[in-house]
């Protein structure tokens, strides 16, 4: 009996058409090709110039992201890619959830959106009371959600 050579081709290095997914999740309304930069109010917080903009690679994230972001649009997640380096989001990262298992960066470079996720499920009303009641009790303590 011979032996199955395509078996042994998947333990080899292939090369894959697909890169990592970006998400970001917003109130603000995008279009496919628009960038998304730096210098414009944060959604979070207050408000201020932001320095970074932030993406995730996990959805869930990025559903969060658009589920907390301030605003009276509707939420929304786009894809996106990185136009530059992008690092690890140290208000996530270094503070809630060392080893960043939210896939969560920032960037001074720009992110250009390329699609949009359109079906997803949002949290429940509870778990997101209770999200913003955390990040109410940490503004109380004067912990700002986004620290540059």
């Amino acid at each position: 009996m011979g032996k199955n050579k395509s078996a042994n081709k998947l333990n080899e290095s292939i090369q894959s058409p697909f890169a990592q997914t970006f998400f970001h999740g917003t109130k603000a309304d995008l279009k496919i090709g628009n960038l998304i930069e730096v210098g414009f109010n944060s959604n979070f917080g207050q408000r201020k110039n932001a320095k970074y903009i932030y993406l995730t690679a996990t959805l869930d994230a990025a559903i969060w992201g658009a589920e907390l972001a301030l605003g009276e649009g509707r939420e929304r997640i786009y894809l996106v890619e990185p136009t530059g380096l992008i690092e690890d989001d140290p208000n996530l990262t270094d503070k809630k959830f060392p080893g960043n298992p939210t896939k969560s960066y920032r960037s001074v470079h720009p992110f250009k959106v390329v699609g949009e996720i359109t079906i997803w499920q949002g949290h429940s009303p509870e778990q997101i009371k209770a999200m913003k009641d955390g990040l109410a009790k940490l503004k109380e303590q004067g912990i700002e959600a986004i620290e540059d």
